[in-house]
């Protein structure tokens, strides 16, 4: 009887798009926890998938869905993570790591929703003195958010301001100053008592009335109110322009729909003002502040601080998602940057110049999912833009919303649902100029795109996609049926996608909600970059940090809220992992015969190669007469490197192999399976 090798395609990776029959050749048509590893001769062979250890000690408080790796200026490593909602809570977590101790630095924020107004100035002077009897104890560490505007003294008060500049400190009095739309000091003119803007309608009307005090409004520019408000049968809120002026306090914008009624001096909000505090001390001082609720985060770093951004935050009756800044050893919490804009969906650090950018932004309160906004060079602190700074925003023009954006070389990479584009570093007056790059190549989630060796990749809805020297391109994908046809259906479920690269075997992968779980991460598509093979199988990671100065890739598991490092070990934390591959079927002359192979010899690389070669494997062949039919199962056959070979006695046409292991601690790579086989007659 003769002797055949069985090898695996080197070409092809694993392929789920074909069938098993057209899958021939030992190709790969099924697998998990396994890698391609570069041969020269054969291209790839392929091996069990490194292992992973547990980074931290104890189980996060939650579903991480961040993490992010820097160093400090007095060379200390940490590990940023941002958690969603705490399981029997409204709170999330922002926490750092750095050696065996994490520390809590989730922002704490309190509000006082229905409060009088109540605010005083003195002439000439920009400090403004606010009374909040509902919550107390704001002091100079803190910031605060105003969403209705507030006239006193001739000056409007609207947007973040930071607590007590000058020191001042009460029980429920704090002072705030007021500033111009480009920064400057603002000095109370006049000794008017606080008031709110007041609303009035006329029936059959769309022409809404607003009274305010020394509004500063001109013809053309933007009203934002952002409590909803009920007057003469229309429900107001969002941006509005200004359709006239009619005296210093008194302009006029325009409704979508007439009023039914008339009705005069409506106050905004009932009359009653909301403030949204941040960086309020400690969890218990004052009583009312609480950690932010969140069921996502951003995070970078700018230098040494930690720049963190959530996402979703519902605490306050506004919208609400400011950026925080963290100093190591300086503050124990992180803190609002109160000059930034107080609506964001996620903040990168542009790079080399370290300017903040944000995206998904405002210029009124209101979010615009499309504006980016950053700051000035180097200062995070100014974000209005001047002739003397290089702060400033931009609107992208197509699309319905900003997806993402991510810092490359040389450039960012900005993704609506629809289209992708380049933002560069041009300089003044500009600073930055944006190109569109794609169309029809919209990214899927906000995670769900990342560079690898300055090239950009990316999930799509129906594909992945690559930006190189010919611009936009498909990136084929041979197991686009295990994934495409496979995701959990959703916004929320592709808002959990992650991007994840291992630069250390130069492979990237998404880790994805498959459709048959329960809308969290517990599949992976990985690609490698160097061989251009794909392959697949079932793991969970929530959060993803490459190689960094903590080492080898960081990632969190969904389900037992544990942090891990890959490539540490042959195991899955000291639990056995569950690799294997099955290839497609493989005949003997197109089918025509059946095949008898009654003896198998097995060759692999049972080790790592100044380790022991201890593995133990197990081999089944799958064998069918025609591709429909159910296929008998022979064995699993158990191999070690002292198996000089196993009997099996099968018969079939087709036949396919499949290869797994289960022990602990041990390493493998596939080698030149041999087999004695036989025709066995036609049909």
């Amino acid at each position: 009887m003769p002797h055949a090798v069985f090898k695996l395609a080197p070409f092809s990776g694993v392929n789920t798009t074909e069938t098993p029959a057209l899958n021939e050749n030992s190709g790969v048509s099924q697998s998990n926890l396994i890698r391609f590893q570069p041969d020269p001769p054969f291209a790839a062979l392929l091996q069990k998938l490194g292992g992973w250890s547990r980074f931290f000690a104890t189980a996060m408080v939650a579903v991480v869905r961040a993490l992010w790796a820097w160093e400090d200026i007095n060379l200390n490593s940490w590990l940023a993570l941002g958690t969603q909602a705490i399981p029997a809570t409204t709170h999330s977590q922002l926490a750092v790591i750095t050696g065996s101790t994490l520390t809590d630095i989730t922002p704490l924020q309190a509000s006082s929703q229905f409060t009088p107004v109540a605010a005083a100035t003195t002439i000439g002077s920009p400090l403004v003195t606010i009374t909040d009897s509902v919550t107390t104890g704001v002091n100079n560490s803190c910031s605060v958010y105003i969403p209705i505007h507030i006239a006193v003294g001739g000056i409007v008060l609207f947007g973040l301001y930071p607590c007590d500049p000058d020191g001042h400190t009460g029980s429920t009095t704090y002072t705030v100053y007021a500033r111009t739309q480009l920064g400057a000091l603002n000095p109370a003119i006049n000794a008017n008592s606080a008031t709110l803007p007041a609303l009035s309608t006329v029936s059959s009307s769309n022409v809404v009335t607003v009274s305010l005090p020394n509004h500063g409004y001109a013809v053309g520019g933007t009203y934002p109110l952002l409590v909803s408000t009920t007057i003469g049968g229309l429900t107001l809120y969002g941006n509005f322009i200004v359709e006239s002026v009619i005296d210093a306090n008194t302009f006029e914008v325009i409704a979508s729909a007439p009023a039914t009624s008339t009705a005069s001096g409506v106050p905004v909000n009932g009359g009653n003002v909301i403030y949204v505090y941040n960086g309020l001390g400690t969890p218990t001082t004052p009583p009312s502040a609480l950690p932010i609720e969140a069921s996502d985060w951003m995070l970078a770093n700018f230098g040494e601080d930690l720049i963190a951004c959530s996402t979703s935050s519902t605490d306050s009756m506004v919208p609400y998602q400011p950026i925080y800044l963290w100093t190591p050893g300086q503050q124990p919490t992180a803190a609002v940057i109160p000059e930034a804009p107080p609506v964001n969906d996620g903040v990168f650090v542009a790079m080399p110049q370290r300017q903040i950018v944000a995206w998904g932004s405002t210029a009124t309160g209101i979010q615009d999912p499309l504006l980016i906004n950053w700051c000035d060079v180097d200062n995070p602190s100014q974000w209005i833009a001047l002739v003397t700074n290089q702060a400033g925003s931009d609107r992208i023009p197509t699309g319905s919303k900003i997806v993402s954006c991510v810092q490359g070389p040389q450039q960012a990479f900005v993704w609506t649902d629809i289209d992708v584009y380049s933002m560069q570093y041009v300089g003044p007056p500009y600073v930055y100029s944006f190109n569109q790059l794609g169309t029809g190549c919209g990214l899927i989630g906000r995670k769900a795109a990342g560079f690898y060796n300055g090239t950009p990749y990316w999930m799509g809805f129906e594909q992945f996609y690559v930006y190189g020297a010919a611009g936009v391109e498909i990136l084929p994908c041979s197991v686009w049926d295990a994934v495409f046809q496979n995701l959990y259906p959703g916004a929320a479920a592709a808002s959990k996608i992650r991007f994840a690269v291992n630069s250390l075997f130069g492979e990237i992968q998404w880790f994805y909600p498959s459709a048959n779980g329960d809308g969290e991460v517990d599949s992976y598509v990985k690609y490698n970059v160097n061989l251009g093979l794909w392959d697949y199988g079932s793991l969970g990671r929530s959060a993803w940090v490459d190689q960094s100065v903590l080492g080898p890739p960081i990632g969190s598991d969904p389900v037992s809220k544990l942090l891990f490092q890959h490539e540490t070990s042959n195991d899955a934390d000291g639990a056995a992992m569950q690799p294997f591959f099955q290839t497609g079927y493989f005949t003997i002359a197109e089918g025509d015969f059946k095949t008898f192979v009654d003896l198998v010899w097995p060759d692999m690389r049972w080790g790592k190669f100044s380790a022991a070669q201890d593995a133990t494997v197990q081999i089944t062949f799958l064998v069918a007469d025609y591709p429909g039919d159910t296929p008998k199962t022979f064995g699993p056959y158990t191999v070690t490197q002292a198996t000089q070979y196993f009997n099996t006695r099968l018969r079939g046409r087709l036949v396919a192999i499949k290869i797994s292991s289960s022990d602990l601690g041990t390493f493998w790579r596939i080698g030149a399976l041999r087999y004695r086989y036989a025709r066995d007659g036609k049909f």
